[in-house]
């Protein structure tokens, strides 16, 4: 069940997270705060749950951050170091994008600069990020299978000849 539900969240991140890189109109601080409440209530959910072991919380940490990155102030060079070290599990192409998307709902807000994703881009040259912008939401984790000692022993097993398994011999 662990398993299922780490899967299934990684698809969710998956798919939200290319959803956020692709369309223009989502990235905003409003969809950041939407984006970060709607999180806290599926790790709530696995908490409720007893799922906290899965790993499926931590499958979504790249949409955490795209959220925490939407509701970031964008203005000056600490700011750009606070995101730098916040979006560890952001490739630099992906928070570049994100920043370029960005697109203010009110008067309230400022465009991000040019000259700030080129601050942001100089500080995360040093990162050896995957040049992949997507996530690949078909990727499947291996399934592992727990190993439960049997308490019989071999040699106190009894084959019925109705199997036909005369070929075999007892050591």
């Amino acid at each position: 069940i662990q398993q299922v539900f780490k899967q299934l969240f990684y698809m969710i991140n998956a798919v939200a997270l290319n959803n956020l890189l692709l369309r223009k109109d989502v990235c905003s601080w409003s969809t950041g705060m939407q984006l970060r409440f709607n999180i806290s209530q599926l790790e709530e959910w696995l908490r409720g749950k007893n799922l906290q072991q899965s790993g499926a919380a931590q499958t979504l940490e790249p949409l955490i951050q795209a959220a925490q990155l939407l509701q970031l102030k964008k203005k000056t060079s600490e700011d750009a170091e606070a995101i730098c070290s916040l979006c560890t599990a952001l490739t630099t192409q992906q928070i570049v994008k994100i920043l370029n998307l960005y697109t203010p709902v009110n008067e309230f807000e400022e465009r991000v600069t040019v000259a700030f994703i080129r601050n942001i881009q100089k500080q995360l040259q040093e990162r050896n990020d995957p040049p992949q912008l997507l996530l690949d939401f078909k990727h499947t984790f291996p399934v592992l299978f727990p190993f439960n000692p049997s308490a019989i022993t071999m040699d106190s097993i009894h084959l019925p000849a109705s199997l036909n398994l005369d070929f075999l011999n007892k050591v």
